[in-house]
């Protein structure tokens, strides 16, 4: 079987049934639409509303802009393929959504780090709060995750780019992942795949850690509260955040943290889509459902008279 640097794939993962594609493309196309629609729409909200102009809008803005931007790194590609059932890609083009990927997957990790280094701020030294968070410190923090982003993912792609793969292969999946990359690789990929176990827990492990001992705090310091209104006050500005990072990081395990022999599967499938395309879907929608403020500036942007139900 021949080698070459730059071989052309076929990326097979959903795209095999005929008798299915019509119904996962409609699927997709409107998971799409309403990842786009909804990450937009919180965009416009927060920058539109000066009440919205604090540290923790601002993080969220971020991260729904990377969530926009994630989900048009693999879906459009995943809706041609089912479209067209040819699923070809190019070497170069497999290693530039490569790459996008894993910036954009990088930061969604980081950016839910710093909100919760933000909620610590707030709720365990509130006195301090103004001077920790200013919009300059929160904005050179920004600057720096996407630095530190941009730079994992180059260096995973210029390592990537040296290896040998075998031509004219299936991809087991729906977009241009490492893992199944280094599967169809001529070259020895044990370097390679050190070098991902290390970035891996830098900006896996890592921020996971971070957010653990942020709540850790978080709790001990709420349990000190004496009123029970405190406490839930309190809570009330972390339930949205804690869970987009539950649903962050167990469709992020259940993708990656399993044998290479169910890589395959169509349970792997499943949890990539909803890694890359259910849970920055309902990122927006978790943290708008319940706040006041995100609700009542949606409502001004969109033009809707009448009360809504805040209850």
């Amino acid at each position: 079987m021949n080698c070459s640097r730059t071989p052309d794939f076929v990326l097979a993962g959903l795209s095999r049934g005929p008798g299915n594609r019509p119904v996962l493309f409609g699927v997709f196309l409107v998971l799409y639409l309403v990842s786009l629609l909804g990450n937009a729409l919180l965009l416009l909200a927060i920058g539109a509303d000066v009440r919205l102009h604090t540290p923790m809008y601002f993080f969220l803005s971020q991260l729904s802009l990377v969530d926009l931007c994630f989900t048009s790194t693999t879906a459009p590609k995943m809706l041609e393929d089912l479209w067209t059932s040819h699923g070809s890609i190019s070497f170069s083009g497999c290693l530039s959504q490569l790459y996008f990927f894993a910036v954009f997957a990088d930061m969604d990790s980081l950016l839910l780090t710093a909100m919760a280094i933000d909620r610590y701020a707030s709720i365990c030294h509130p006195l301090h709060y103004p001077l920790l968070m200013t919009p300059c410190r929160c904005g050179l923090l920004v600057g720096g995750l996407w630095g530190v982003a941009h730079f994992v993912s180059l260096v995973h792609i210029l390592f990537l780019s040296q290896l040998y793969f075998y031509t004219n292969q299936e991809i087991p999946h729906f977009f241009c992942d490492l893992g199944p990359l280094f599967r169809l690789s001529c070259s020895d990929t044990h370097p390679n795949e050190i070098l991902m176990m290390l970035l891996t827990g830098l900006l896996g492990i890592g921020p996971l850690l971070c957010i653990i001992s942020s709540y850790t705090h978080i709790f001990q310091a709420v349990a000190r509260v004496p009123s029970a209104q405190g406490k839930k006050k309190a809570l009330a500005t972390c339930s949205s955040h804690l869970s987009m990072v539950i649903l962050f990081y167990s469709t992020v395990f259940a993708t990656y943290l399993k044998p290479p022999s169910t890589s395959r599967s169509v349970g792997a499938l499943a949890a990539a889509v909803m890694y890359t395309l259910v849970t920055p879907t309902l990122n927006p929608f978790i943290y708008s459902l319940r706040n006041k403020d995100v609700k009542s500036s949606l409502k001004r942007v969109l033009g809707i008279e009448g009360s809504w139900d805040y209850d």
